[in-house]
């Protein structure tokens, strides 16, 4: 691991994501950033164009070149054909074409083809100087990486995260990672998943958080147990409105409490299942009891942190398979010192540790979670005691610059591989 503020020896890279910026996904954010701070060029390559109408603080600090690829390649007819001319005498290109043509066998979807495209936007339009490409996910940056690194003769790299990992057919991620120099992932659980289709390639790499860049944590959360009419305690979950995070299942277990705890619910986040939990809150007539905050920027999201009880994520296996890796939600929930309930699903039992430092239940029961509720928010001292514990674990144990350290190493070890062919990749 490189020592605290070492940089590494590369000098350009790029960086290939789904959308930028996006209000979802600020640990990628962090990350670009705290690799430009190591000294290293970056320019991000984004698969669409950003939806939100906001930004985090983070996106404002990043001064990496942007470039964005044709969102739909119809709409960039001439864009798509100038770069096919450009780059089709290219010596990877019909490796690189009959690799494609093999995934579209397999997976003969317009999202293929639209990845092949972006693939020649990106090899036709790439700085030469850029050696080494990076994906955060799995599914289709990687596919446009992947795709773009044998086209151009460059190297790859890429960071798993959570839907990508469970979503994408067993042959594509042990093709991908087969392919590609090193792969980091944020779980043990996605680690060890992971490292059965290609052993010792890919590395465990917590996001972490930098603790140095949010605010301190607040010096006193009044006593509350909803005992007030007036004074409701205040639940709290972060997260898009999708079926993984297991908002119905929250909403059915606040419709299981009792009359005599006064309470109110913030959800902070879109997604396309909003309306239909607005819709199942008003069925189970809870809409008075909740405030439906939307997307918010970082400084907001950390508003509710800290004027929260009771930090809640009830997440679950969807029925497609889809499911959390480690959200940084609870992180940064523990940066505040609130106290988190969660479900005992995928990886977040690797940072909540159940009585000690949280409460985890099991996931799809709405009567152990309204009851975790219930008996936590009547008492405030061990509500406050597993927030304080919450905190110190997130400080020692999960430190940003840990993960940082980890891709930073790798990217130095990859340009020995770029720079000087008797050097050998090490994982």
């Amino acid at each position: 691991m490189l020592p605290e503020g070492s940089s590494a020896s590369i000098d350009e890279l790029a960086i290939i994501v789904k959308g930028y910026p996006r209000l979802s996904e600020t640990f990628i954010a962090q990350e670009i950033l705290s690799i430009q701070q190591s000294g290293v060029k970056i320019t991000i390559i984004s698969l669409r164009q950003p939806t939100d109408k906001k930004q985090h603080p983070v996106h404002g600090k990043i001064t990496a070149n942007l470039l964005y690829l044709p969102e739909y390649l119809l709409l960039e007819p001439v864009r798509v054909f100038k770069s096919w001319i450009k780059i089709r005498s290219k010596k990877g290109y019909k490796k690189a074409l009959g690799t494609w043509l093999r995934d579209f066998m397999r997976d003969p979807t317009a999202s293929r083809v639209r990845r092949w495209g972006q693939a020649l936007v990106l090899s036709a339009e790439l700085n030469p100087n850029i050696k080494h490409l990076y994906a955060h996910f799995l599914h289709t940056p990687a596919s446009v990486t992947h795709y773009t690194a044998l086209i151009t003769d460059r190297s790859w790299s890429v960071s798993a995260h959570a839907k990508d990992i469970w979503l994408t057919p067993e042959w594509e991620k042990r093709e991908k990672l087969l392919s590609c120099k090193w792969a980091v992932t944020c779980s043990s659980y996605g680690f060890n998943h992971l490292n059965t289709f290609a052993p010792g390639k890919t590395q465990l790499s917590y996001h972490g958080l930098d603790l140095t860049s949010l605010p301190e944590a607040p010096p006193l959360r009044p006593i509350n147990t909803g005992t007030l009419e007036t004074n409701p305690i205040c639940f709290l979950s972060v997260g898009r409105a999708v079926p993984k995070k297991g908002f119905n299942i929250l909403l059915k277990a606040l419709s299981l409490i009792p009359n005599n705890l006064s309470w109110q619910w913030v959800h902070v986040g879109g997604g396309q299942e909003l309306r239909h939990l607005k819709k199942y809150s008003q069925d189970l007539g809870l809409q008075k009891k909740i405030v439906w905050r939307g997307a918010c920027n970082q400084g907001e999201v950390f508003k509710e942190y800290r004027s929260a009880d009771i930090f809640i994520l009830p997440s679950i296996i969807a029925e497609d398979g889809d499911r959390d890796g480690l959200p940084n939600v609870v992180m940064e929930a523990a940066s505040q010192e609130l106290c988190c309930i969660a479900s005992d699903v995928a990886a977040l039992s690797e940072f909540i540790i159940h009585q000690k430092t949280g409460w985890l239940v099991p996931p799809n029961n709405p009567s152990a979670l309204a009851q975790a509720i219930i008996d936590l928010s009547s008492d405030h001292k061990l509500r406050k005691d597993l927030g304080i514990n919450n905190y110190k674990r997130l400080k020692a144990d999960f430190c940003h610059r840990s993960g940082i350290d980890i891709i930073l190493k790798n990217l130095q070890v990859q340009q020995g591989t770029v720079i000087d062919n008797t050097t050998e990749h090490v994982t």
